[in-house]
């Protein structure tokens, strides 16, 4: 039953993140990543085949998200640079 009861957890938290602003999903699925996949590592959840679909669903549709946020702040990272670097040279 704990396990059970930890799954649910982890799908409404996940439900949760997925109607947060960019950056609060950012550090909120990193948040979720450490407790619910790197304390255990591995992906044990008991949940009925529907709710599990939709767990699959958002954890990918996550991963698709983080991937596009990180090149977002890297080309922002690296206008900063280009821009302190002028500035510098200024």
């Amino acid at each position: 039953m704990e396990r059970r009861n930890r799954s649910l957890e982890a799908l409404s938290q996940l439900k949760f993140i997925d109607t947060l602003d960019e950056e609060e999903r950012a550090s909120g699925l990193q948040r979720w990543v450490q407790k619910y996949l790197l304390a255990d590592n591995k992906l044990d959840f008991d949940l009925e085949f529907k709710d599990l679909q939709i767990l699959l669903e958002l954890y990918y549709k996550n991963i698709n998200f983080m991937k596009t946020f990180n090149s977002n702040i890297q080309q922002q990272m690296t206008e900063n640079q280009k821009m302190r670097a002028f500035l510098q040279n200024s």
